[in-house]
């Protein structure tokens, strides 16, 4: 099973000196650029399971797992999604970088890690729904969400079908800059050719070698 990304904007008014703060990590029936739903209910039972562990979904920095930066203190579902309340750890250094640049409005985004457990798909409109997801982290992050939906994907490198798609990854999942990014795939084209018919496939495998350095 791989791993998928959703963003979606947070109100930064609401974050407070203490560090606390609380926005939505989903927001239900909005079409993302990728045409897929969250479902109301999505969440309950990977929630209900670890309120049962006693822990919550981890808080990290852009998806990094060996950055955690707080924690949630109230993570559940409403009528709008996902509500989360959580903590920044001030005293690390990432924790107070974060909490800053939340004050200033430069970081804009929450974003959830997840695996789909259930879904379904519409053949005439072409809609995903993910109907059953088990939540794993819920990033701050920095990449502005979708305006309209206030939802928007990230594909994860099993994904990935484009040069384009590569590009957003890098940056987006692995924290490289956009020129940093652009140089990988020049590289990486430059070692496997420019041939049409496989050029995917050896981009893909090539970017699969990179997800240990990037994560």
């Amino acid at each position: 099973m791989s791993r998928k990304y959703y963003d979606c904007a947070f109100d930064v008014k609401a974050i407070n000196d203490d560090g606390t703060f609380e926005g939505y990590g989903s927001v239900f029936g909005n079409v993302d650029a990728y045409k897929e739903i969250v479902a109301k209910g999505a969440f309950t039972e990977s929630l209900h399971s670890l309120k049962n562990q006693g822990r919550m979904p981890a808080l990290l920095w852009q998806h990094r797992s060996g950055e955690p930066i707080g924690v949630y203190t109230d993570m559940r579902e409403d009528d709008t999604g996902l509500f989360v309340r959580g903590k920044l750890a001030l005293k690390t250094a990432r924790g107070a970088e974060a909490h800053e640049l939340m004050k200033m409005k430069a970081l804009s985004g929450l974003s959830i890690g997840f695996v789909t457990r259930e879904d379904s798909y519409d053949k005439v409109t072409g809609i995903r729904t993910l109907n059953k997801v088990d939540l794993w982290e819920c990033s701050i992050v920095t990449f502005p969400a979708n305006d309209s939906a206030r939802v928007s994907a990230v594909k994860n490198i099993d994904e990935i079908e484009s040069l384009a798609d590569a590009e957003t990854f890098l940056r987006e999942s692995g924290g490289y800059s956009k020129s940093e990014a652009l140089g990988i795939i020049a590289r990486i084209k430059s070692v496997h050719g420019r041939s049409d018919s496989d050029e995917q496939d050896k981009l893909l495998e090539a970017l699969k070698k990179l997800k240990a350095s990037i994560r």
